[in-house]
């Protein structure tokens, strides 16, 4: 292992980063709650990035905040594709409202995905949370809700 394939940095948060990981991240909003044409647009901005950026495995909107599995492609560290995440879809959702001025919290919580056990769970709680928020009867048709190869 390179040393720079390993690294830890740290805001209120530890940020690991690990060449070819799979990543769990969260990120809320300030305050407030989007709308579904919002979840809606945040979904397709996250899904614009697919291959492009990194490779989404899966993602969920929910009304105040969001949880995505990625794996970053080559040459491409994961604090910059969430300031490109974060940033853009907070210009479209301004721009949708007609508002300015900060979306998001500041600092997203993410953590390297260590096996297939935990993926399993990660996978498993992002399904299920709207469900278990009472927002579907059925996580499959959730309008937030994105899998690779569904």
């Amino acid at each position: 292992m390179q040393s720079n394939d390993f690294q830890v940095k740290r805001r209120h948060l530890p940020h690991w980063t690990f060449t070819g990981a799979v990543y769990f991240v969260t990120f809320k909003l300030k305050k407030g709650q989007l709308s579904v044409q919002e979840q809606k647009l945040v979904l397709e901005h996250v899904r614009g990035g697919d291959k492009k950026y990194y490779e989404l495995i899966a993602a969920v909107v929910m009304p105040d905040h969001v949880h995505i599995l990625l794996k970053p492609n080559e040459g491409q560290i994961l604090s910059g594709i969430m300031k490109g995440i974060k940033g853009v879809a907070a210009r479209k959702i301004n721009a949708a409202r007609g508002a300015c001025g900060p979306v998001w919290q500041g600092e997203s919580f993410d953590r390297i995905v260590r096996n297939e056990k935990e993926f399993n769970v990660k996978l498993r709680y992002m399904f299920y949370n709207p469900l278990k928020k009472g927002l579907t009867l059925d996580p499959w048709s959730y309008h937030g809700w994105y899998a690779a190869g569904k």
